[in-house]
């Protein structure tokens, strides 16, 4: 700046340049005085742009996100601490559910199931997947999950069974039955050690269903909650063709380097739920309205309202000029996770634009997955998609359990990086640009943004979940401050083993560094 104002100066004509000098003899003081104070706020603006351009080059510089999060020092570890016993010969009676839901609502069932059997000393039924009217999936629970490996991870936290015995009555053999149960939502622990126990000792076998949310999140037994993690992260592991095809499409999608994945959250379900309406066509409103007073509870809801708190999902646009902000350019490789999205291609235009690198499991994947698209499996492989890539970024994680379980998996697959956008923080800057005031919103976008955590350990403050952020139970360290902290032998499974009792063939070793899924990534 001072080079170039010497440049103006000495351009200008020595005519002048003298009748300025020669008429003004007396006035020199004052005008080098002036003189000065312009180049004092000269300098002053000029290492006010220095130190902002620093600050903005520590936001664009989105390399570092391509890595896992800072550690701490943590790892994930979800092994016993204390002494933990191995379920007794008998029992208490056979313990069915029904999961209802999504996948994710689904499996966070499944780990609510395998807690409850453990507190009632009840044996575990296969747990049932609804095949309801949004999925028409009757795989169920064997044709998603590896049974072989959810038994046997779990053999020294529960007995498992995958049908309910048959029993001789008056000569003849009939299935057992089992009494019904609407357990309450969030239920304590309690519930299940009185009034559900008491059933199943009556009647030798009790079936809970619906079974989503029935079992409340935060328990003070850090060792149930490890079991919990014991569940989702080792146990549940898809079937091998599933985790095939999700190897296939993380191989093709790094074959061109890093890659990021996106769970668009823009489709008809949840933009009715979050009653986020003006955005869209008279006729369009009208679909959402009438899909909203049929399955949503009926309530006056102010798109301006509700986005200023936060509670719209982000459009594709939106996306794009989120990630645009942060510093990502149009070669970024992008696979989306979603369902049919609503409004059609217009909204999806402009994120194209920006980013024409989209991919999804329609795309990448084989023809028969896209005949499944909408079932269990088409969300089993975008999960683990999702789970692999190198950033995962939700546009919409209030009720959305795919989202939820997702960063909580990714948070104890080596805290894998999330950005998680603050939408409450971002409303009143998208509601600018959607009425054309778009001057300086990029740097407001970026402030936000980089005000994130992306994926490291942090505490799990309420509304977040336990399956949203495990930590600290589930995570361990190698060299602790706290004792409480330390993690466990690697051989904590042999010591399980030689505690159950009856004979143990095969007594498989736990390493905390054991990848959380069975599938290996790419280098």
């Amino acid at each position: 700046m001072m080079r170039r104002g010497g440049e103006v100066w000495g351009r200008r004509g020595g005519a002048r340049q003298l009748k300025q000098l020669g008429g003004g003899i007396k006035a020199l003081p004052g005008r080098l005085g002036i003189a000065v104070v312009s180049l004092l706020i000269c300098t002053l603006s000029l290492f006010s742009m220095i130190g902002v351009t620093r600050h903005s080059n520590q936001y664009v510089d989105v390399n570092k996100l391509w890595r896992t999060a800072d550690s701490g020092g943590w790892r994930s570890s979800s092994a016993p601490r204390s002494y933990w016993h191995s379920p007794p010969n008998e029992s208490n009676g056979y313990l069915r559910v029904r999961c209802n839901g999504g996948l994710n609502q689904q499996r966070s069932a499944i780990c609510n199931a395998v807690v409850a059997a453990r507190i009632m000393n009840a044996t575990l039924v296969l747990p049932e997947l609804d095949a309801n009217s949004f999925w028409h999936d009757k795989s169920g629970f064997p044709g998603i999950y590896d049974v072989e490996h959810f038994i046997k991870t779990l053999r020294y936290d529960i007995r498992i069974v995958e049908r309910l015995p048959e029993i001789s009555s008056h000569g003849k053999t009939k299935k057992m039955k089992s009494y019904q149960i609407r357990p309450p939502r969030d239920a304590p622990l309690s519930w299940y050690t009185t009034t559900a126990l008491e059933k199943m000792r009556k009647h030798g076998a009790i079936y809970l269903t619906p079974f989503s949310h029935r079992l409340a999140e935060e328990i003070d037994d850090p060792e149930l909650q490890r079991l919990r993690c014991r569940v989702n992260y080792h146990a549940l592991r898809f079937k091998p063709h599933i985790m095939k095809t999700s190897s296939e499409i993380v191989s093709k999608l790094r074959a061109n380097g890093h890659f990021m994945s996106i769970h668009l959250r823009f489709e008809m379900d949840m933009l009715a739920f979050a009653g986020c309406l003006d955005i869209f066509t008279p006729e369009e409103q009208k679909i959402l309205k009438e899909y909203r007073e049929k399955n949503f509870a009926e309530k006056v809801l102010v798109y301006r309202d509700r986005m200023l708190i936060g509670k719209c999902p982000l459009t594709p646009e939106q996306v794009g000029l989120i990630l645009h902000s942060m510093g990502f350019d149009n070669s970024t490789r992008i696979y989306l996770a979603a369902g049919e999205l609503f409004g059609g291609d217009r909204f999806m235009k402009p994120f194209r634009t920006m980013f024409p690198h989209l991919e999804n499991h329609s795309t990448l994947g084989p023809e028969k997955l896209e005949e499944n698209a909408r079932g269990l499996a088409g969300a089993a492989v975008d999960y683990m998609v999702c789970l692999l890539s190198d950033i995962f970024m939700p546009t919409y994680d209030g009720p959305s359990n795919f989202a939820n379980n997702l960063m909580g998996h990714r948070l104890y697959y080596n805290f894998r990086t999330i950005i998680q956008p603050d939408r409450k923080a971002l409303a009143p800057i998208l509601l600018d640009i959607e009425e054309g005031r778009r001057a300086g919103s990029e740097e407001r976008i970026r402030q936000v943004m980089f005000k994130t955590k992306f994926g490291g350990p942090h505490k799990r403050v309420p509304p977040e979940s336990f399956y949203t952020n495990s930590w600290p139970e589930c995570f361990c360290q190698v060299s602790p401050k706290n004792p409480a902290d330390k993690c466990p032998p690697n051989n904590v499974l042999e010591v399980l083993g030689s505690q159950l009792q009856g004979d143990v063939s095969e007594r498989p070793r736990m390493s905390n560094r054991t990848h959380a899924t069975g599938l290996k990534e790419d280098a």
